[in-house]
């Protein structure tokens, strides 16, 4: 796995970082597999993208906060989450990336621990795992670690200030290059629910896991899609 990772700002430079506190004990995933019909892909990896999510939008639509599945990012009894990692995905050059390249056993624990205020669901990590990270490395340890180097060095802009007004998905670009050097919009990526409010922003990276333009199936919402976003309570 290339490792030559992208040039944002330093790991210390973080915003909306989860105030996070792990329980002494976490669950065990459940082994992930591809759903019935969808395929097992190994086209050559020329690209990254590195997904992530904005939890209050997440958490908005979930039936239970308090339930098994969500509690740990949606309940507010482990911290208040608001920018998390989604993933690291290999990606092709075309619309069918890298997808179930492997087997993959379950995480270990340590690996899980380690990792669960970046990706705030046991079950997700297991599934990025299974799908992507085994297109990657044959160590969940080494992909995550890579995962983890990546999104420590995104800054994000001022969600406060953005949620109180209505945006564009191009005002969110420019939000987020202007507060990462060497990042321009045509790099990055938004995407909306059908209601108009803010899931996702991805980075779109090369080979060697620096910035690039997105290609246009990575493009998201056009610039003037209007946003709606969920503030962090």
């Amino acid at each position: 796995m290339a490792l030559t990772l992208l040039a944002l700002a330093p790991a210390t430079a973080l915003a909306q970082a989860p105030a996070c506190t792990i329980p002494d004990r976490i669950s065990v995933p459940r082994m992930e597999q591809p759903r019935r019909g969808e395929p097992v892909r190994k086209p050559p990896v020329t690209g990254y993208l590195l997904a992530m999510s904005w939890s209050p939008q997440h958490c908005a639509g979930v039936r239970n906060p308090k339930g098994a599945r969500d509690r740990f990012q949606c309940s507010g009894e482990n911290g208040k989450f608001g920018w998390v990692l989604h993933g690291l995905w290999p990606e092709s050059d075309t619309r069918d990336y890298p997808q179930w390249c492997r087997p993959a056993r379950i995480v270990p624990q340590p690996v899980l621990r380690r990792h669960l205020c970046m990706t705030p669901s046991v079950q997700l990590l297991q599934h990025e795992w299974a799908k992507h990270g085994t297109c990657m490395s044959p160590n969940p340890a080494a992909y995550f670690r890579a995962a983890q180097i990546l999104y420590r060095a995104v800054r994000f802009p001022d969600m406060t200030a953005l949620a109180s007004h209505p945006q564009t998905a191009g005002r969110i670009r420019t939000a987020f290059a202007k507060v990462n050097p060497g990042i321009s919009e045509p790099m990055i990526a938004v995407t909306v629910d059908r209601e108009g409010w803010l899931k996702e922003v991805r980075l779109c990276l090369g080979a060697r896991m620096r910035p690039q333009r997105c290609k246009p199936f990575q493009a998201g919402a056009h610039d003037s899609r209007r946003v709606r976003i969920r503030p962090l309570r």
